[in-house]
């Protein structure tokens, strides 16, 4: 068990035994479920799932015809741009992780894991106070609505990097489900409609986007066929010639859309771009390896670092659901979070103490401070001081995801998305490309919150062609040279957490994937002070022990659309889709 001090509870006995008295008092009890089972899709073969079933069906049909994990994503990808335009698509941006298996076990014993970043940039004109007012007060619409709003979309640049270096089928090929989803139609979901209708006021103020996602400015209604022509032609333009997006006639009608409405992106900016690849952040939790994208995500960095807290903790001998481990848990994801907001930025732009972030000698230190019987108040919770941090350093919501695993067991996790509901609100005239608001992703101000109520200071403070800091998780798990599972999830500040406890659910509580992405889910991020809880899904003695332990409960109904991909002892790939959402999973 971690060191963890027990005010309370003096002998071993007592310790040993809590976790039974507590389910007796009905604090760990089979809860009412508060979303129902995902659907599990088993395939001794390839498999496939995204956040909406057509998409997936893109992918699967790759597969099917032979092409392999990277095919079929690039496939999903852009079929998820026509299908669910709201989340995701070529107007934005994200990050995807590949694990190659090994080819010669004498050499190569464990999956080669390779990070790619195609995220959105600020452009060349961004400046550091570009939506403060005249009075230096935030203007935080600026950073939501309209062309000020759009950073440099890396989506098609990055699809294409991945598909050039270690696709198999013909480029072309790979686009032609997203072009007849586009030209032909499809019936929009409640899911979508009910995205519209949020954004409604803003997506009517843009003429293109008011034409393209409104009937005359009124909303789609479920069942109505979406019919995105402009989207067709320029999808037909991107599978002759990708780098048209960039340098051709499309980049040429996003920049003098944007120098028409204030916008700064410019064709330089869009010739400019180029995807990186970067090394991932691997640790070891378990017998297991986990990797995940490194900054400028925060997730990997903070998903290691929540895992190394728990350290020895017996978490299945506590019980999922029961308060300490929720208690535990709360106090590493406000740590995290903490030091989140103060050193996690764009590393070609800031110094990331990734190795001492991710340290087990600074989850030590964590976990022994953390008091099993009271939250610690979150002014007490403060990021690390830089001088504690160099003690270790000598120790070696819209968005989406989608999971692809082939034959050969490469497999991709990939999380992308234009941030916000309908990005910007905003399409590029004649081209139906909707674009992201991304921008809102960097620190507008210190200390001003952004979207999702995260807070950031100095290292993700905004300068021309930075990359804005995101919390995007996608993940893949491997021991003894096998894959274990590959997961992720949109969500904004909920991704981290999320994806933790998908990982926590297949690796300590042994569940299949459908179990893992539909159990109940909670999450805290420092600031605000809520720890929330999924409706439905603890029972009122477990939410009376959380709040006697000083934390601020807040019930909300559930969040993000996890999917994953599990491999079985005996080799099959099972997969489930998050029913918070609509997608599926399709085996080959």
């Amino acid at each position: 068990m971690p060191q963890i001090r027990f005010p309370q509870l003096k002998s071993q006995i007592i310790i040993l035994i809590y976790p039974f008295f507590l389910s007796l008092l009905g604090c760990i009890p089979n809860s009412p479920k508060s979303v129902p089972l995902a659907k599990l899709e088993r395939s001794q073969q390839g498999m496939v799932v995204s956040a909406h079933p057509l998409a997936s069906e893109a992918g699967q049909l790759i597969l099917q015809k032979g092409g392999n994990a990277v095919d079929a994503a690039v496939a999903t990808a852009f079929a998820i741009s026509v299908v669910e335009p709201f989340s995701a698509g070529i107007g934005g941006g994200g990050f995807l992780l590949m694990g190659t298996p090994p080819e010669n076990s004498e050499t190569q014993k464990e999956y080669k894991i390779q990070a790619l970043d195609f995220r959105e940039r600020s452009p060349k004109a961004a400046t550091r106070d570009m939506y403060l007012n005249q009075e230096g007060e935030v203007d935080q619409r600026a950073s939501l609505d309209g062309h000020l709003a759009v950073g440099v979309p890396g989506t098609v640049a990055g699809l294409y990097t991945v598909h050039k270096d270690y696709g198999k089928l013909p480029w072309s090929e790979l686009l032609q489900s997203a072009i007849g989803y586009a030209r032909d139609g499809f019936e929009v979901s409640d899911r979508f409609v009910s995205r519209l209708e949020r954004r409604l006021e803003v997506i009517n103020k843009n003429p293109a986007a008011k034409a393209a996602f409104t009937k005359n400015g009124q909303p789609y209604q479920p069942g109505d066929l979406l019919i995105q022509t402009d989207k067709a032609q320029t999808l037909e333009t991107i599978a002759e010639n990708p780098q048209s997006f960039y340098t051709g006639k499309i980049g040429e009608a996003i920049a003098t859309d944007m120098a028409a409405n204030g916008g700064l992106i410019t064709l330089e900016d869009l010739k400019d771009y180029t995807p990186i690849w970067r090394q991932p952040v691997c640790g070891e939790f378990r017998q297991a390896r986990v990797c995940a994208m490194p900054p400028p995500s925060s997730g990997g960095v903070h998903l290691l670092q929540i895992l190394n807290i728990i350290g020895e903790t017996n978490l299945p001998q506590w019980g999922r659901q029961n308060p300490d481990t929720i208690h535990l848990l709360t106090e590493a994801m406000g740590v995290a979070y903490a030091d989140r907001s103060k050193y996690l930025g764009d590393p070609d732009f800031v110094q990331v103490p990734v190795q001492e972030l991710t340290s087990r000698s600074y989850a030590q230190q964590v976990r022994q401070e953390i008091n099993l019987e009271q939250a610690k108040p979150v002014t007490e919770v403060q990021p690390a001081a830089p001088e504690t941090l160099r003690n270790y350093i000598w120790e070696s919501p819209n968005t989406t995801h989608l999971t692809v695993v082939d034959e050969e067991r490469l497999v991709i996790s990939m999380t992308y998305t234009i941030n916000g509901s309908f990005g910007a609100g905003v399409v590029t005239a004649g081209t139906g490309i909707l674009l992201n608001n991304e921008m809102d992703d960097f620190a507008a101000a210190p200390g001003v919150a952004n979207l999702y109520g995260l807070v950031g200071g100095e290292a993700n403070a905004i300068a021309p062609k930075k990359t804005p800091l995101s919390s995007m998780t996608p993940t893949i798990v491997t021991q003894d040279g096998q894959l274990i599972m590959a997961t992720g999830s949109p969500g904004g500040s909920t991704i981290i957490t999320t994806v933790l406890q998908v990982v926590l659910n297949v690796l300590e509580y042994k569940m299949d994937a459908a179990q893992a992405v539909s159990a109940p889910r909670f999450h805290h991020q420092w600031l605000p002070d809520k720890l929330i809880l999924e409706t439905g899904g603890f029972s009122e003695a477990t939410v009376n022990e959380l709040q006697r332990r000083g934390h601020n409960v807040e019930m909300r109904d559930g969040w993000g659309n996890a999917n994953a991909i599990v491999v079985t002892e005996s080799g099959v790939l099972e997969a489930a889709a998050d029913p918070r959402g609509e997608g599926e999973a399709k085996g080959e």
